[in-house]
């Protein structure tokens, strides 16, 4: 199977600079990946360079820790959209979470959902490294109240990225009509199988190019 097409091409790190970002959004477009996942201060360029591919722009909201509160993360998601984002991953309030305020983490995915409605996908992170399973169920469940399209597991700056066995609960808590998307810790096709087989839709790497030796 090809799964080129279920790449989300990830370039977070903070010292990046223009010229990673310029080959980042090339080889998105050469190798057919679905989109390249950028921070929110190069949604800009690699807009403007994808402008005529069909490959996404993606960005993260509340990026890495998810602590900011839910009016920043809304005006964060629509400033990244006028650059030209199509698609925003979002950190939950992981605190919020444990202290089992669903009220507020459901609050806070909305702020982006709403911003986002109608232009660009929302994809919630909930860094399952951090959580017991019940709360990646919560987590999973509050997202699709919200709105969420997609649920993701990690930012990948944390303990871990992502394992099989949480792509598996929580593909198993959104059923099948919401995307899950597998992130960190991706290094070969073998990570890459395992998750799709696991119920993962979408794959986040900063390795696909040496994934698939193109």
């Amino acid at each position: 199977m090809n799964y080129t097409n279920l790449i989300d091409h990830t370039l977070l790190s903070p010292v990046t600079n223009e010229k990673e970002i310029i080959q980042l959004c090339e080889e998105a477009k050469k190798y057919g990946f679905a989109s390249v996942c950028v921070n929110p201060a190069w949604v800009s360029l690699s807009a403007k360079i994808l402008r005529d591919s069909e490959v996404n722009v993606c960005t993260v909201i509340g990026f890495p820790l998810g602590a900011s509160t839910p009016e920043t993360k809304g005006f964060e998601t629509q400033n990244a959209i006028e650059n030209g984002a199509t698609e925003v991953d979002t950190v939950i309030n992981i605190g919020a979470l444990k202290d089992k305020n669903d009220e507020l983490v459901e609050k806070d995915i909305r702020s982006v959902v709403e911003a986002a409605k109608g232009k660009a996908l929302v994809k919630v992170i909930i860094e399952a490294c951090l959580l017991t399973n019940e709360e990646k169920i919560r987590a999973c469940e509050i997202a699709i109240k919200a709105g969420a399209d997609y649920v993701k597991t990690s930012t990948g700056f944390s303990l871990h990225g992502a394992t099989t066995e949480d792509v598996a609960i929580m593909r198993q808590a959104v059923g099948p009509n919401i995307g899950v998307k597998a992130s960190g810790g991706v290094r070969n096709q073998d990570d890459i199988k395992g998750m799709v087989d696991a119920g993962a839709s979408r794959i986040g790497t900063s390795s696909a190019v040496k994934i698939f030796g193109l």
